[in-house]
């Protein structure tokens, strides 16, 4: 049994999709601090200094200055601005993967076609061997 658990963990497969997994991780987390460090701020400097991470609905009857303290209250909010955020991430991160494949598939349509080893008979138009001289479905000599 550990024989066979072996040869699954040490499989191609299994360490490509570990090894993306694990750049997935690191990308996203990269993507977020792109958006929350990078893209947010000039943002929010356009629409009238605007903190995107601090907007929210305070759902209870008390006020709060900011998210933070709603959270360290206890209060139910609603974090419209940490979804707004959330959704410029996965916009982000779709495109980039979008880009990603694109090219995979360009790359792929670009590869030339395997060699051929067989050629068609003149007289019945089916698959033989290149090396053939004389068809082996209708039996017709061929010039060599």
């Amino acid at each position: 049994m550990f024989k066979e658990f072996k040869e699954f963990a040490i499989k191609g497969s299994v360490m490509d999709l570990a090894i993306g997994v694990i750049i997935g991780t690191a990308f996203g987390k990269i993507v977020t601090s792109l958006v929350n460090d990078v893209i947010m701020p000039p943002l929010g400097l356009l629409l009238g200094k605007v903190d995107f991470s601090n907007l929210y609905f305070n759902l209870s009857s008390r006020n709060f200055p900011s998210l933070a303290a709603a959270r360290a209250a206890g209060a139910p909010t609603l974090n419209y601005g940490l979804f707004i955020n959330a959704v410029i991430d996965f916009v982000i991160v779709a495109f980039v993967i979008f880009l990603l494949v694109k090219q995979i598939n360009r790359l792929k349509r670009q590869s030339p076609p395997p060699a051929s080893n067989t050629k068609k008979c003149p007289y019945c138009f089916l698959e033989i061997p290149l090396p053939a001289t004389k068809c082996g479905h209708c039996a017709s000599t061929l010039g060599v």
